[in-house]
C-alpha cells in the first residue's frame, strides 16, 4: 500500500492464485486479510464461495423475479426481497429431492 505515513497499518493481505495444469498462465486471482492460522483449504473454500453467492442472486433476479420490483417504499422492497429467497429456497430444496 501507499498508504506508509499513516500511525495504523492496514492489515496484512494474502494473494490467492490459481494456476490449472496444463495453463500456460494463471486463471483467477483472489485477495485475502483473513488470519494466517487460517487453513489453505479453508482460504481456498472461503475464496471461492464468492462465485457460488454471485450464482445464487443470478438466480434469484432470473428464476423468481427480484428484479423485478418496481415499488417505491423500503418496506415493500424488504418485503418482496424475501419472499423472492423464501421461493428460492424451495426451489433448491424442490431440486435435491429430484436425482440427476
Amino acid at each position: 500500500h501507499r498508504d506508509y505515513w499513516l500511525a495504523e497499518s492496514r492489515p496484512e493481505e494474502w494473494l490467492l492464485i490459481e494456476w490449472p495444469e496444463g495453463e500456460e498462465a494463471p486463471t483467477k486471482y483472489w485477495l485475502s486479510t483473513l488470519p494466517a492460522n487460517i487453513g489453505f483449504r479453508q482460504l481456498v473454500d472461503i475464496a471461492k464461495l464468492r462465485w457460488r453467492i454471485e450464482r445464487d442472486y443470478h438466480d434469484l433476479k432470473q428464476e423468481v423475479g427480484l428484479g423485478h420490483f418496481e415499488g417505491r417504499s423500503w418496506r415493500g422492497f424488504h418485503h418482496h426481497a424475501t419472499l423472492c429467497i423464501a421461493a428460492y429456497g424451495f426451489l433448491v430444496s424442490e431440486r435435491e429431492t429430484i436425482p440427476p
